[in-house]
């Protein structure tokens, strides 16, 4: 996939957060997003272990991990805030969870990431570009690979001209 500037965050509300949080806020650092249903199994076997490994395993100031709960289906069972912090207790999930926001039935960062499904893992790089995009799971050391290349690039020097335009 050829690198384009990553979508907004468009969500609800955050858990294991005090403020909203959006891509810009993880400039510098490479961000990884795990999005995923409380009720999905593969988000459950792979893609949230996964997304606590890599925030175990690469600091903080280098590697940023959030999860996106983007519900698609059984909106009753899952929608609720209460279920989603029970759930993140119950699972130890200790970064930040965005809640994406919904347009009718669809969850409207999902929607602007075309992703196919959950679980699903997005790779930002630095500079806020969309990286690499992945509907199932990825193996771990190929994710690996990806952030270390991504972690070996120069660091940004400036805003992306995207951005700087829209501020304009």
């Amino acid at each position: 996939m050829p690198p384009h500037f990553a979508p907004p965050l468009q969500t609800s509300g955050w858990l294991n957060s005090n403020k909203p949080l959006d891509v810009p806020d993880f400039r510098g650092r490479v961000l990884i997003i795990e999005a995923f249903q409380m009720l999905c199994p593969g988000c459950v076997s792979h893609g949230l272990p996964q997304a606590q490994r890599i925030a175990e395993a690469f600091p903080n100031e280098q590697v940023a991990v959030i999860g996106l709960h983007t519900v698609f289906e059984h909106h009753e069972a899952q929608g609720t805030r209460a279920a989603l912090a029970a759930f993140a207790h119950e699972y130890r999930l200790n970064f930040p969870i965005g809640i994406d926001q919904q347009d009718g039935r669809l969850p409207v960062t999902m929607t602007a990431y075309n992703m196919k499904g959950t679980p699903t893992l997005v790779v930002i790089d630095r500079s806020g570009f969309l990286r690499f995009q992945r509907f199932g799971h990825v193996d771990d050391l190929i994710l690996g690979s990806i952030i270390g290349t991504l972690l070996a690039e120069p660091l940004p020097t400036q805003e992306p001209e995207e951005e700087r335009q829209t501020d304009r």
